[in-house]
């Protein structure tokens, strides 16, 4: 199948809608930690979901994982934990910022490393990229994404100074600026350690389409080690906040946490649609990856931009910028359209390199 830029965008738009819709259901989570949500919803994030996906749609999965050498599975696997640092303090990011300030300076961060880092290491960024008009267009488009961040980081910014104390606690319960931002850093350095395991498990994926795994399909093995490696570090961050808060009883009984008996079946529901939701923001990255040719490390870029296209929405739908200015509106939609404008542009600088390779 012939790369098809175009089509992969609106993958990646698929995906960012999924990853920027994942925490929408958490909200609807009643009377338990947020320890105990997380973790409930990340096995279906981490470990369910992948395996099945993956046992459905690629072929001999099993054997795959079995004869890839060992240096490919650890170092997608060791990603993945470094990844999983990044996405726990994800979710402390979303308590502390929201999610449209939240999202937009975690994924300023995340853009920027995991979209130049993989390239500059293989030394393909000045030998292949900058060269060729297609790669400095999408070099322009990745520049031009994080133009968008910016102007959506600043949107929040100003949203902050313009909320009194009591509006910022009345939609974001726990807001802290000073938290957040510390935490929203480290996020976002630690979840670019992502594209860093995608690529570092390229084996995985050579071997599995020698067994004949559709070319559509080729990412997915590679999600369940990658994703195995973030559920490590998930799981013993939060059982040992289980263990300090003594709410572990949460996952097993209805009365541990108030008077009024926790929903167990309803919460339970709600963070498996939320754990599902989240992981198929990258089972729609595998297949945008497919699409855009010679230069599919600018997946990270359109991934970014999507995830925050989206999530922004999100914020004004759930009444996140509430009492916010006309000049904080604007630099909102500016934001939106901006990053708009980059995924255009990187899909066709993507289009571009194809009709080079032809």
């Amino acid at each position: 199948m012939s790369p098809n830029p175009a089509l992969g965008v609106v993958f990646h738009w698929l995906g960012g809608l999924a990853s920027g819709s994942f925490y929408v259901p958490y909200r609807a989570v009643k009377r338990w930690s947020w320890e105990t949500y997380w973790l409930a919803g990340g096995v279906f994030s981490w470990i369910v979901v992948p395996w099945l996906m993956a046992s459905l749609m690629t072929n001999q999965l099993l054997t795959v994982l079995h004869q890839t050498p060992t240096g490919a599975l650890f170092w997608a696997y060791f990603f993945g934990i470094l990844w999983g640092f990044g996405g726990l303090t994800f979710g402390l990011t979303m308590r502390y910022l929201g999610m449209s300030l939240g999202m937009a300076m975690v994924l300023g961060y995340c853009a920027a490393f995991g979209t130049i880092i993989p390239p500059v290491f293989h030394g393909e960024f000045f030998s292949r990229v900058l060269p060729s008009l297609s790669g400095r267009v999408i070099v322009f488009g990745i520049a031009v994404c994080m133009v968008g961040i910016a102007c959506a980081g600043k949107a929040g910014m100003s949203k902050e100074r313009e909320m009194s104390e009591k509006e910022k606690k009345s939609v974001i319960g726990e807001f802290s600026l000073r938290k957040g931002i510390l935490v929203a850093t480290f996020s976002g350095v630690m979840s670019a350690c992502f594209a860093f395991g995608l690529d570092a498990g390229a084996p995985i994926r050579a071997l599995t389409l020698r067994c004949g795994t559709s070319t559509l399909w080729q990412g997915l093995p590679i999600l369940v080690v990658v994703l195995l490696g973030g559920f490590t570090t998930n799981f013993v961050w939060c059982v040992l906040l289980n263990i300090r808060n003594r709410t572990g009883r949460e996952y097993f009984t209805a009365t541990a946490s108030g008077p009024e008996p926790a929903p167990m079946l309803r919460n339970y529901l709600f963070c498996a649609l939320a754990g599902t939701t989240w992981y198929f923001q990258f089972f729609f990255y595998t297949m945008g990856e497919t699409q855009m040719g010679r230069y599919k490390f600018s997946s990270w870029t359109l991934h970014m931009a999507s995830i925050i296209i989206f999530s922004s929405l999100w914020g004004i739908g759930l009444h996140e910028w509430r009492g916010a200015s006309r000049r904080t509106w604007l630099w909102l939609f500016v934001s939106l359209f901006v990053l708009v404008a980059s995924t255009v542009i990187v899909g066709y600088g993507n289009y571009l390199g194809t009709l080079t390779r032809q």
